[in-house]
């Protein structure tokens, strides 16, 4: 099913190329019934995509109780230690303020400043994805951000996951909706009645819900605009043929355009693989969306060596990259474009997905060429502070003024000129 090609036949298959025009129209007409019409358009919305009539959208905090009751002892406990994880991991990526201060009593600096409301979107209805609401808010608790909401799509009884409240109320949420799509991220960017609009919005969504991530781009910010997900593993004849095809349909299960490679110097882990992953898919209950995702966009590429892999793979860029080789360090240090590396035979990429602490909110379709993952930066912002000395602008005000003139900004050098002239009166 899975093509094995040599390297120098291999052509990437990209994910669906198109415009959206229609996609796009329909979400810039729901943002703009939003923007109108506010909560009524949100209840029209939620009635007809989610098949359920709320006149408050507002998750009740009664619920967050109850659902500990639906969920298994074992699940909060691992969602405890996640949190954990994430958490330290996050935290050192704190930064701090600076100042520089100079002979002439110039200070210089960088003020760092959490967002002040940042919104998430959880995608919900027919799924529950509890570790998207770890991975975004906690990096943005970290940074210090003191308003943090949640958006989430209802199910038809216009209820939310268990494990979705679970992991709100363990990370102290205490504003989340129940609505989504494309009228979510509207919402939040420009508000209503009862949702106060936020300063960024982060998570991921289907195509409408990244559209409308687009749409709102400039009136608040986002993080990114996600693809379909991508794993590439490099390995040598030393991998687990079955640990490899694991961790291939680990990726192609999330979604048809999905994109899962293999890139090795062993032919015969090539071929042990392709037939490992054969006897996979046989027994995933997604197997129709994996086995679409592995004919349509998967491969095996078989290179000359290790070297000519670790090249292959920073011309694709994966979102996750896996390198089970006998001696990675050495390879390690040559691989510059990757989303997350996971190293060695015991580092799954599910093991970043769910629990390490690294971010699974990676940069999709070859975007770690310049993108990195989501973290405690993206919710801060930084501020430059100047407190310029006299002494230092009598020092340089004319070389200031050279500067203005030559860009024929007249008023910019006056406005250096009109002081050093009243200092130059005092004498």
């Amino acid at each position: 099913m899975i093509r094995i090609v040599a390297a120098k036949d291999f052509t990437p298959v990209s994910a669906v190329d198109q415009s959206y025009e229609k996609e796009r129209d329909i979400v810039l007409d729901m943002i703009n019934q939003i923007r109108q019409h506010g909560d009524a358009a949100l209840q029209a919305f939620t009635r007809r995509f989610d098949g359920v009539d709320l006149t408050d959208f507002r998750i009740p905090q009664h619920v967050y109780a109850a659902a500990y009751q639906q969920v298994t002892p074992q699940f909060t406990e691992a969602l405890r230690e996640a949190i954990q994880n994430i958490r330290r991991y996050h935290e050192a990526q704190r930064r701090q303020s600076y100042m520089l201060l100079d002979e002439h009593g110039t200070t210089l600096g960088q003020l760092i400043r959490p967002l002040q409301r940042v919104g998430v979107y959880v995608p919900g209805g027919t799924a529950a994805y509890p570790s998207t609401v770890l991975m975004n808010v906690i990096p943005a608790q970290v940074a210090g951000v003191p308003e943090i909401v949640v958006v989430t799509p209802p199910d038809k009884e216009g209820n939310v996951h268990p494990g979705v409240l679970v992991a709100l109320q363990e990370l102290g949420i205490q504003e989340a909706y129940r609505v989504g799509g494309a009228q979510a991220v509207a919402a939040l960017a420009y508000g209503t009645e009862s949702i106060r609009p936020v300063d960024k919005i982060v998570g991921p969504g289907n195509i409408y819900v990244a559209l409308a991530k687009q749409a709102v781009f400039g009136k608040v910010s986002i993080e990114s605009i996600a693809g379909p997900s991508d794993i590439l593993v490099v390995a040598d004849d030393t991998a687990d043929p079955e640990y490899v095809a694991a961790d291939l349909l680990s990726q192609a299960e999330h979604g048809e355009l999905s994109q899962a490679i293999l890139v090795t110097p062993s032919s015969r882990l090539a071929e042990q693989t392709a037939y490992a992953l054969e006897q996979q898919l046989a027994r995933l209950p997604r197997q129709e969306i994996a086995a679409a995702s592995i004919r349509n966009r998967g491969a095996i590429i078989i290179t000359s060596d290790l070297a000519e892999a670790i090249e292959m793979a920073n011309r694709i860029a994966p979102e996750h990259l896996e390198l089970i080789v006998e001696e990675p360090d050495p390879w390690l240090a040559r691989i510059v474009n990757a989303g997350a590396i996971f190293v060695g035979t015991y580092s799954t990429e599910p093991v970043g997905d769910y629990f390490c602490g690294t971010n699974h909110v990676l940069p999709t379709e070859g975007t770690a060429r310049f993108s990195s993952p989501l973290n405690v930066d993206d919710f801060l912002k930084k501020t430059s502070l100047v407190r310029y000395s006299k002494t230092a602008l009598l020092q340089h005000g004319e070389k200031i003024i050279a500067l203005a003139e030559s860009e024929g900004l007249e008023a910019h050098a006056n406005a250096v000129r009109i002081r050093l002239q009243k200092e130059d009166d005092k004498l």
